[in-house]
């Protein structure tokens, strides 16, 4: 049974416990792969998440001239191969969302690879299963549609609806906060 990664946006509180549990993850090698974006800090405390979101078709695994960039069977989108990336930092200018870092000691990229060492046997990743106000979830099909249902969600940015402002169809599900989406959610 597939399962998601699903960001709730309007959820984040900023406790930056996603950032915490990544560092902890395997082979990230105490290393941040996902963000929390203060969204106007001088106005207001609101945060959102950043991760990778585990593109269909990712824009850094085609700009790979080394083909360093796996996606899996399963849909997640790995850092670069140590043995492969030749450190040309090409996925880093492609990816839409400026996910993948570049660095330079190790002249290698990395970013989100949505814990793929717990995901491929069904654990949740890191960053959802220690957020305190679900705002990073691990749902199957069947909940995410029973969630879009039950709030009445509009446009998924994550989809395959041309008019969608997302390079394409993701793997990671996002509800844009409610204010964007002209409703008002109730949790």
């Amino acid at each position: 049974m597939k399962k998601h990664l699903y960001i709730e946006m309007d959820n984040c509180i900023g406790c930056r416990s996603c950032l915490a549990a990544c560092t902890q993850c395997g082979g990230h090698d105490e290393r941040n792969r996902n963000y929390v974006y203060d969204v106007n800090p001088l106005v207001n405390r609101q945060t959102i998440p950043l991760m990778c979101l585990h593109c269909v078709n990712p824009a850094c695994a085609r700009s790979c001239p080394a083909q360093a960039i796996q996606v899996t069977p399963e849909g997640a989108v790995l850092s670069a191969l140590v043995e492969k990336c030749i450190g040309c930092q090409n996925c880093t200018i492609a990816c839409p969302y400026g996910i993948p870092k570049f660095d330079e000691e190790q002249n290698l990229m990395y970013k989100c690879d949505l814990c793929y060492d717990r995901t491929k046997d069904g654990i949740p990743p890191m960053c959802a299963s220690v957020c305190p106000t679900n705002t990073l979830q691990w749902l199957t099909e069947e909940e995410l549609q029973e969630k879009q249902e039950r709030h009445k969600l509009g446009k998924w940015t994550a989809s395959h609806i041309p008019d969608h402002p997302l390079e394409g169809e993701t793997n990671v599900r996002i509800s844009l906060p409610g204010i964007l989406q002209g409703v008002q959610k109730l949790f």
